[in-house]
């Protein structure tokens, strides 16, 4: 009798494990092939749920093993050496993957393949959805390893040995060949066989490490793109005139965008315990904006203190227009001596014409015997030295207003300046990470 019949002699042998040593392991082989990573999306069947860091990918998996008990002589059953089982009539190993986090979904393959030798194949397409780790610092020019271990959850290394069929190159070839493009390109995988011990217990696991690298083009045009738009306007918008309060109002819009691309790239981000460097330059040039508001606050309520008090304060004169002016390169010396020149031709003009126009009231008022021509050319002559008058003390006003300007330029010249150099130095950081 052939150890077919005695198979058939024995059902129960079917729901062990197929040896005729116990002492001896079960060798499975296994081998797997990379069809698809899914496209990312945020319901139910998400193939990259970056919130939660779940990779959801559909892979062929094929696995064989010996069933001892089932075997025959091909010359003995006409020449056939390889027949047909349905899936649930053998023993099968007890395999499964270590970061899954659902059940596995695959279509129904009700048959295996088994062979003369008593090799059983099994394929099948599986749907895994699986935990991954992920290392956002480069996002969205980042590259993510994830793991799908394979192996038996209650039979130890003295009973299945699980090996790899195919080494990492041939699975890398033949993943790459059956991709589907998706947001996420294939790099690699690796092969990988390893023990875990638990106490006394020890497991045989296979785990294939696949490298992807996501497509950034999406995010560049929708994110990085208008992001630097927006930090450009910004600094621009610098240059508008002090006065009259556009500045501010057109600083407060642009905050108000970068407010919302902040928004759209923490949706797209998953909770990590690495900060991205993208976040980081959002949220540096986000705080400069807000600074650049305050120094245009700033800037505006000295304008209004040019208004109600003409004489600037000396601290400002000694360290904004002497220190930080000299730092700056900015020439404030010549603004300053002609203001305290204007402000002595001014105070002499003004005490010259006083004294003209009150001497000339003594006069018109001795001389009362004028004809009538005479006395109206007196009075528009008197007219004329009080509008002199007014126009010196205006001119006055105007000097005085000037230091108030020129102290408001050099500082919003320095808060220009450091937004310059923050912004370059956060670029250029940015550029070095992702390009290495």
């Amino acid at each position: 009798m052939n150890n077919l019949s005695i198979a058939d002699a024995n059902p129960r042998l079917m729901s062990v494990r197929p040896v005729t040593d116990w002492r001896e392991p079960s060798i499975v082989r296994i081998d797997v092939t990379l069809h698809a990573t899914l496209d990312l999306v945020r319901d139910s069947t998400s193939a990259w749920d970056e919130k939660l860091q779940i990779l959801t990918s559909l892979v062929k998996f094929q696995m064989s093993w010996k069933n001892q008990f089932l075997t025959w002589d091909p010359q003995s059953f006409c020449g056939i050496s390889k027949i047909s089982i349905p899936v649930d009539s053998v023993w099968k190993p007890d395999l499964f993957v270590s970061e899954m986090t659902e059940d596995p979904q695959s279509p129904t393959v009700p048959f295996m393949s088994l062979s003369s030798d008593g090799t059983i194949n099994q394929w099948k397409p599986i749907r895994i959805v699986s935990t991954c780790s992920l290392d956002i610092y480069k996002f969205p020019f980042d590259t993510q390893k994830c793991n799908l271990t394979f192996g038996p959850y209650v039979h130890t290394v003295q009973d299945i040995v699980v090996v790899p069929k195919s080494n990492s190159s041939a699975v890398t070839q033949a993943s790459q060949e059956n991709y589907a493009k998706s947001e996420w390109l294939l790099g690699k995988v690796d092969v990988l066989s390893n023990n875990v011990s638990t106490e006394e217990k020890e497991w045989s696991q296979v785990t294939y490490q696949i490298t992807i690298r996501r497509v950034p083009i999406l995010y560049v045009i929708n994110l990085i793109v208008p992001a630097g738009f927006l930090v450009l306007v910004d600094v621009a918008s610098m240059f508008i005139p002090m006065e009259g309060g556009e500045r501010l109002g057109f600083k407060i819009t642009v905050v108000l965008g970068f407010s919302v691309l902040l928004l759209i790239l923490n949706d797209l981000l998953p909770n990590s315990e690495v900060t991205p460097i993208l976040g980081v330059f959002c949220a540096v040039c986000l705080v400069i904006m807000i600074i650049s508001i305050v120094d245009s606050i700033f800037i505006s309520y000295m304008l209004h203190l040019s208004a109600v008090r003409p004489d600037v304060p000396q601290w400002l004169k000694i360290w904004v227009l002497k220190h930080l002016a000299f730092i700056l390169r900015i020439n404030t010396a010549e603004v300053s001596e002609s203001n305290a020149a204007g402000v002595r031709n001014t105070n002499k003009a003004t005490s010259v014409v006083g004294e003209a126009a009150d001497i000339q009231t003594r006069r018109c008022l001795q001389k009362e015997h004028d004809s009538a021509e005479i006395k109206l050319l007196k009075k528009v002559l008197l007219e004329l030295l009080m509008i002199r008058r007014h126009m010196i003390m205006s001119k006055r006003e105007e000097e005085a207003k000037s230091e108030w300007n020129m102290v408001a330029f050099v500082l919003d010249r320095f808060i220009l300046i450091c937004y310059l150099l923050t912004v370059f130095i956060i670029l250029i950081t940015v550029v070095v990470v992702w390009a290495f």
